[in-house]
């Protein structure tokens, strides 16, 4: 079968593990090698070891290989496509220290436990490392040992039942990096002789790049659509002075005629506004209806990423709330100098929760909130995903008696902000609906002189019980309506109202909105593109390649995003087809499952893709990335055009390199100066070479080296004069006194400005 001939390393592979030795001592690694009637455990991360290793004791030497230890070869495909994929792995130059290490302490250790992540991604880097080590050979192989958060409960109980690697899911993984090598591999090259160096294309990727180009050519194309309405301020007692019960009802519908009135030009709401305009107005009926509204699922990535962006500040973007969450997952010190993992594993898309968690989170309920907020029932979710990939929990606390508040004095603010959510999301989770009282309201109105009567209607919701919604209530998207809350007074049927004003209101039809990160993630789990482990550097991709940029913290293709898009749709169909990539995934979730063998799967591909290519090298065309501008060259008078580099886009002068070759740098101003004493720059945005990550500093760089990684608001603290930054979505405080204050709303033509600041 496919799946065992893979159990063994290729040829290089081998030869790459025997070439580490087996007679290096100790060194740079931290690695113990001092493992003589030991067991020794492996896991992935410093952290983590620190944590495992605190709760196994003294038996066991806890060490870390630092992800992968093995992997395809950088300067070649390494995939031999006519010998069913073979894939030629070798060790990795970073690694060769830490596998020699490790390989001397697993030929000293009693036992040896692979304890890397509980997902395909682990169940690889332990089968690499086995393989790495030749460990297969042993009269005793190493044992696999999974749990899916770090208490010293899961990991005992793990370890009394440990299990061999599973062959499927490491074919799973396997396939999906080898489909990963072959499109990268092959598309990209040829994207670096007809478009530019640097560019790149991959299989998830691409796709993701198309969904954001696809929606800027929606609102690009979109014709807003005029309507009108017309909205009535009423309250009760005619005759007297509008108060308190002064609330809005619409115009919708006429008396006696089927349908909502649509009203499309500005001349036909002026007439209803004149008709109507001493008219009287009489409750014509009320009605009301208890509306129950349940919480949401506890967390899976996807969601946790979308809400943390949502509701945290601007730094948690998909790859950062990836990052502080895998600090909880992994153990942080609370104290007492042990460490404990605070949540359970990050990379999943499962909704399930323990039924001793769930018990736990109940009593808690009880204690804290009363019995009327839990539920009879323990509530059960469905995974939503098209294809939840194995039998994970949801993120949540690993003791949801473990509060916020408690852990206030061991975490960082970012640590403790998406804990919190992560707690919050969790309890209310099992909490009792909020229950609201929904009302509408018709209300006729008599035109004098006239035997017409139209119909207004208004809308109101009053909270009856809170429920979950006394703890956390989820936030919401851009174009997601929130629905009318307004507070109607107790009015009944036939009751007399007076009108103070009468409205005409022009609206129009609303492009779709661009994406955040956070909603394109949602679309990409929603269309079954990635999968957890995936959705974060996808996004982290597309921003370090600029082929998308943020505005407003909303998603922008760039024109080389633009340009690869229409290429790739053009001659790789299949690879830039939503629907096709989404099968992909549902094929490698069926070889994780045993169901399908990844051999067939990946050559059912590569005869197509392989036709594509040859068809591309053929007839793709040389194309030029190019944004002209009015900027004239200083050097030699020659017009400027914008390009796109490997740290972003610059301007660069229309003569070649031999006539001139000047460029200028091209930055995001912030409208904020420089809070340095006698200087006269003003903050721009910048970006991190080696992570990609936004900061700002000053324009006068190098002679002024200030620099914030809050994003700079252009008006000066009111209170010192100081520099005032973003905190949150609504906030902006000083960083020289404790000035707090509303966040202004930003104009973004001034936030996006593009200005050269030096060659």
């Amino acid at each position: 079968m496919a799946a065992k001939s893979q159990t063994k390393a290729s040829t290089k592979g081998k030869k790459a593990s025997k070439s580490t030795g087996r007679k290096s001592s100790a060194s740079k690694t931290g690695i113990s090698t001092r493992t003589a009637g030991k067991s020794l455990v492996i896991v992935e991360s410093p952290a983590k070891a620190r944590t495992v290793g605190q709760m196994l004791g003294s038996k066991y030497v806890v060490a870390a290989s630092q992800g992968h230890v093995r992997d395809l070869p950088k300067s070649k495909i390494g995939v031999d496509v006519d010998n069913e994929f073979q894939p030629s792995y070798v060790i990795m130059r970073d690694k060769r220290a830490i596998l020699n290490d490790l390989i001397k302490a697993g030929d000293q250790a009693s036992t040896i436990y692979l304890a890397t992540d509980p997902d395909r991604e682990g169940e690889a880097i332990s089968w690499h490392l086995q393989a790495a080590a030749q460990w297969d050979q042993r009269a005793d192989p190493p044992k696999r040992v999974i749990f899916h958060e770090i208490t010293k409960q899961a990991v005992e109980e793990a370890f009394k039942h440990p299990r061999e690697i599973d062959m499927e899911l490491v074919n799973a993984q396997q396939a999906r990096r080898i489909l990963d090598r072959l499109v990268g591999y092959q598309i990209s090259p040829l994207l670096w002789r007809r478009v530019q160096r640097g560019t790149s294309a991959g299989r998830v990727q691409s796709v993701s790049l198309r969904m954001v180009v696809d929606r800027e050519r929606e609102i690009q194309s979109f014709v807003p659509v005029e309507s009108w309405t017309l909205e009535a301020q009423l309250h009760k007692e005619p005759g007297k002075a509008a108060n308190a019960d002064t609330f809005t009802a619409v115009l919708h519908s006429t008396k006696g005629q089927r349908g909502r009135l649509v009203i499309s030009k500005e001349e036909e709401a002026r007439s209803y506004q004149a008709e109507l305009k001493d008219a009287g107005y009489i409750v014509a009926d009320v009605k009301k209806r208890e509306v129950r509204q349940r919480p949401t699922a506890p967390f899976t990535t996807s969601t946790m990423q979308q809400e943390a962006g949502r509701k945290l500040s601007r730094r948690f973007t998909a790859q950062h709330t990836m990052a502080v969450a895998q600090q909880l997952y992994e153990g942080l010190p609370l104290g007492d100098g042990k460490s404990e993992g605070l949540i359970t594993y990050m990379r999943t898309d499962s909704v399930q929760v323990t039924p001793a968690a769930v018990s736990e989170a109940r009593s808690y309920i009880v204690e804290t909130y009363g019995k009327e907020y839990v539920p009879e029932k323990p509530r059960l979710f469905k995974t939503k995903a098209k294809a939840a990939q194995e039998a994970h929990e949801a993120i949540r606390p690993t003791s949801i008696r473990r509060t916020p508040d408690s852990l206030r004095p061991y975490l960082s603010r970012e640590q403790l902000d998406l804990y919190r959510l992560v707690w919050s999301r969790m309890l209310a989770s099992q909490m009792s609906d909020a229950r609201s009282q929904a009302t509408t309201v018709d209300i006729e109105a008599a035109c004098r002189g006239s035997s017409k009567v139209y119909i207004f209607r208004a809308t109101g919701s009053v909270l009856i019980f809170p429920g979950f919604r006394a703890l956390y209530m989820e936030s919401r998207d851009d174009g997601e309506e929130e629905g009318g809350r307004q507070a109607l007074p107790e009015i009944a049927a036939k009751d007399n109202l007076a009108c103070t004003k009468l409205d005409a209101l022009q609206h129009f039809t609303q492009p779709p909105p661009r994406y955040t990160e956070a909603t394109l993630i949602k679309a990409m789990e929603e269309k079954g593109i990635g999968r957890p482990s995936t959705y974060a550097p996808t996004v982290g991709t597309l921003l370090g390649r600029h082929y998308v940029d943020k505005e407003q913290n909303r998603l922008v293709p760039t024109t080389l995003g633009t340009t690869i898009t229409d290429l790739m749709v053009q001659f790789f169909s299949d690879v830039m087809d939503l629907d096709f990539t989404a099968k992909m995934e549902e094929g490698l979730d069926e070889v994780s499952r045993g169901e399908r063998e990844w051999v067939p799967m990946l050559q059912e591909f590569y005869g197509p893709f392989q036709q594509a290519l040859e068809i591309a090298e053929e007839s793709m065309p040389r194309t030029k990335v190019e944004e002209e501008t009015d900027e004239v060259c200083e050097k030699c008078g020659r017009p400027m055009v914008i390009k796109t580099g490997r740290f972003g886009r610059f301007l660069a002068c229309t003569g070649t390199r031999d006539e001139c070759g000047a460029t200028k740098n091209i930055v995001k101003r912030t409208g904020a100066s420089c809070p340095k004493p006698d200087c006269d720059g003003e903050l721009i945005e910048r970006r991190a070479r080696k992570t990609g990550r936004t900061f700002f500093g000053c324009s006068k760089w190098p002679d002024c080296d200030f620099l914030t990684n809050g994003r700079p608001v252009p008006t000066p603290c009111p209170e010192c004069n100081g520099l005032m930054v973003q905190q949150g979505r609504s906030n902006a405080a000083c960083t020289n006194c404790a000035w707090k204050q509303p966040l202004e709303e930003q104009s973004e033509d001034q936030s996006e400005e593009l200005v050269p600041v030096g060659d």
